[in-house]
């Protein structure tokens, strides 16, 4: 194990990279939970797309640890489940079936691009200063989950700014985030949450993530934020139901209700292959954000990484492997019965708890895999327990900040763009259009535009078609 994890060369231990593993699931877990409530909106089952959340999870956790050796964990996306419940299936009309069947072929897609090493080259197309924009806005994006799942924010909505769409409420830009009152237990145990984290950071525990998980979901059951009813917990989330019910779901992406007719209406053929490259461009840009930005800034992919894949072929670099192992599990996971796995910016939580090889990503999967046993279990932890693991590690993540010239308005603005829209447009690939996009403008108005690279002007070109389909949509 030592060996084929390079445990030594990488300063860890096997207890240390099981903790943080443990600590990845705990801080992500929450997708087991809100992936079925999301999909079952469209019609789906909810304890089959439970049992898929997990099995998606496995495949696509175990596929980065042992192939790029790299302490990542892959799920379901939130976003792109969203995508698939409320645009794809209540509003375009498509069934899930349908809507299962592009992102399998989504998924197959994106393999394909890694495998002709476009994905490389996107990367290695982005500039360093937007690299290191990345990294801190997926530090604000972090912090900020870990601040809205704490509950220390409200949304404040005049009469006639919001519209009600099949449950989801959509607000104009009339909304006004704010503080809350700070009289709800469930706020003030997650307040009290980040002082006991704080603690252990600063203290240096070495289980210092797990040990404030732990103790913030005790004070949770004590002050009644947590309420346990036993029969609640084990006739809600039922193995054997889910697995009963995963019939309806294992395969019906490739069936004659899903695959069978995507293609049949030959005036939606347009309306589906948009649907399936909004779906890729989620997919693509995502992981990439998470590893060129969570990796340089937390040394899990260093200066010598990505020189390698620079000059490397085939998939002999770190970064290769790790972009193909992130591309394996979509396929699956849409077979199995669920939306876009992708990797989880809350790896970050794991890998600030000591995590540094893919032996921690094997800690995760194997939880995921025990999480079908001891569901009811897991729900005893709430999000106050995790939320300031994330606030954290999302501030620790700013540092990245530190190496963009924001003196120079020509390098600051695109990174301002991408790093800010990161965080409020609550999306890792909205934020790199917005520092692509504003990247090139800048370059126009400068009169160097013969610094932008093809892949830029392409990811642009792209996104902006993408914004365009889904303004109409």
């Amino acid at each position: 194990m030592n060996k084929f994890f390079k445990l030594e060369e990488n300063n860890t231990t096997v207890g240390r990279e099981i903790g943080a593993g443990v600590t990845t699931f705990f801080a992500m877990s929450y997708i087991l939970f809100v992936n079925p409530q999301i999909l079952s909106s469209a019609g789906m089952p909810v304890q089959a797309v439970f049992l898929a959340t997990i099995l998606a999870s496995i495949v696509g956790t175990v596929a980065i640890g042992l192939i790029a050796n790299v302490p990542y964990a892959l799920a379901p996306g939130m976003g792109l489940n969203a995508f698939f419940a409320y645009t794809v299936v209540l509003s375009l009309g498509y069934t899930w079936q349908e809507a299962l069947a592009m992102v399998f072929i989504c998924g197959i897609i994106n393999i394909i691009i890694t495998f002709t090493s476009i994905r490389k080259a996107i990367i290695l197309g982005i500039p360093e200063s937007l690299q290191h924009a990345i990294g801190g806005g997926i530090g604000i994006f972090i912090a900020y989950i870990g601040i809205k799942n704490a509950g220390i924010l409200q949304f404040i909505a005049d009469p006639g700014t919001y519209t009600n769409d099949h449950g989801t409420i959509t607000a104009s830009s009339a909304i006004v985030p704010g503080l809350v009152k700070f009289n709800n237990a469930g706020v003030l145990v997650a307040l009290v949450g980040i002082v006991i984290t704080i603690f252990f950071v600063l203290r240096k525990y070495k289980a210092g993530i797990i040990l404030s998980i732990l103790v913030t979901t005790v004070l949770s059951i004590l002050t009644g934020v947590v309420k346990i009813d036993v029969h609640t917990l084990f006739s809600q989330n039922n193995l054997g139901v889910a697995m009963s019910q995963m019939g309806q779901t294992f395969g019906a992406a490739l069936g004659p209700k899903g695959m069978g007719i995507l293609f049949s209406d030959s005036s939606k053929i347009f309306e589906v292959l948009m649907t399936i490259l909004a779906f890729s461009l989620t997919s693509i840009f995502d992981p990439i954000g998470t590893f060129v930005g969570t990796g340089r800034q937390t040394g899990i992919f260093s200066e010598q990484d990505f020189k390698d894949m620079e000059n490397s072929r085939g998939f002999s670099s770190k970064m290769d492997k790790a972009l193909f192992a992130d591309m394996i599990a979509t396929p699956f996971g849409a077979i199995f019965g669920t939306s876009n796995t992708t990797v989880y910016m809350e790896s970050v939580a794991g890998i600030g708890a000591g995590g540094r090889t893919g032996l921690s990503s094997m800690a995760t999967a194997v939880m995921f895999a025990l999480s079908a046993l001891f569901l009811p279990l897991l729900a005893i932890v709430p999000s106050q327990a995790t939320a300031p693991i994330l606030i954290i590690v999302g501030m620790m993540m700013l540092g990245a900040f530190k190496n963009i010239n924001w003196g120079d308005l020509a390098e600051a603005i695109p990174c301002f763009f991408a790093s800010v829209f990161m965080g409020l447009a609550y999306s890792i690939s909205y934020g790199i259009a917005a520092g692509f996009i504003t990247f090139i403008i800048v370059k126009l108005v400068t009169g160097k535009v013969k610094e932008i690279k093809p892949v830029i002007w392409i990811v642009s070109i792209l996104f902006i078609l993408d914004f365009a389909v889904l303004a109409v949509l």
